[in-house]
């Protein structure tokens, strides 16, 4: 099988920093950026995204500012002239912590689907990633490459492995469509013959239904979800499973779904992804 590149991530840049993303901005194009907050220095910090290095025409302005309570400022400058600014009144990065930040380019909007505090213990260095791929891709880390399979669609079922298995910090994404007359989908974590975990998606129960299969057979399922389900027959969707100490952090389209806590602890061992049913796969990362 086939991989797609991605360009070399910069490694504990000096600040200010300036990169060129090599191709400019396309659709599907996500870059990651890693680090940590200063705790002594100033109140707020800037991921721009822009033409040139003068500064003059920035098509996106990404502002924390920890002041009156911390918020995040989003603007594009042209000509040397601002633009009105979005505000968006939440603070998910805190000072003196190490953070994740996920941007993904889209025709006709940026979304930062990653936004949040990091594990503090894996971080140990600044990381500016860049990936060119369908949308999906929510974190990387420096330590293993993650594993990018091509756009479009993939064979189904698919199954591939997961490098170093799971880990606290380690990210698995997928995106693709749900099909019009689908009735269910998987996504599965193993572990061997075991499947730490199952995330099914039933468009016959309007559940999404989690579980853990350990010598062929089944826990108990969790179903509650804080809001409607997010999948939608006929339409696309992107996944983000996060690994961290104690559970798997799950999101659909960017928006925190649910918390699964592990039921199989040897996280190194779940090192096998599986996907079946009625979608059609077009990105996976593991």
């Amino acid at each position: 099988m086939a991989f797609s590149c991605s360009q070399a991530p910069y490694l504990s840049p000096a600040i200010p920093f300036s990169g060129t993303i090599q191709g400019g901005l396309q659709d599907g194009l996500q870059i990651t950026v890693n680090g940590t907050v200063l705790s002594s220095s100033g109140s707020r910090f800037a991921v721009n995204f822009q033409t040139g290095f003068s500064g003059n025409d920035i098509a996106f302005h990404f502002n924390p500012r920890f002041e009156d309570g911390g918020y995040v400022v989003c603007n594009t400058r042209q000509n040397g002239s601002w633009g009105p600014e979005e505000r968006k009144m939440h603070m998910p990065l805190q000072k003196g912590m190490p953070f994740d930040l996920c941007f993904l380019v889209q025709s006709s909007d940026f979304k930062p689907p990653g936004v949040r505090p990091a594990n503090p213990a894996p971080i140990t260095q600044t990381v500016i990633h860049t990936v060119q791929s369908a949308p999906g891709q929510m974190f990387s880390t420096p330590a293993l490459p993650p594993m990018m399979y091509p756009h479009p669609a993939y064979p189904m079922p698919f199954v591939t492995t997961i490098p170093g298995g799971l880990y606290p910090s380690k990210s698995i994404t997928l995106s693709g469509t749900v099909l019009p007359s689908a009735q269910r989908f998987h996504i599965n974590l193993c572990s061997g013959s075991h499947i730490a975990f199952h995330l099914n998606p039933r468009f016959d129960e309007n559940a999404v239904v989690r579980n853990t299969q350990i010598n062929n057979c089944w826990g108990s399922e969790e179903r509650s979800l804080p809001r409607k389900m997010p999948f939608v027959r006929g339409q696309s969707f992107s996944v983000w499973i996060l690994c961290d100490a104690h559970c798997l952090k799950v999101a659909v389209d960017g928006q925190h779904l649910f918390e699964y806590y592990h039921r199989l602890r040897n996280l190194p061992a779940i090192n096998k992804l599986e996907v079946g049913g009625d979608i059609q796969l077009t990105h996976v990362q593991t």
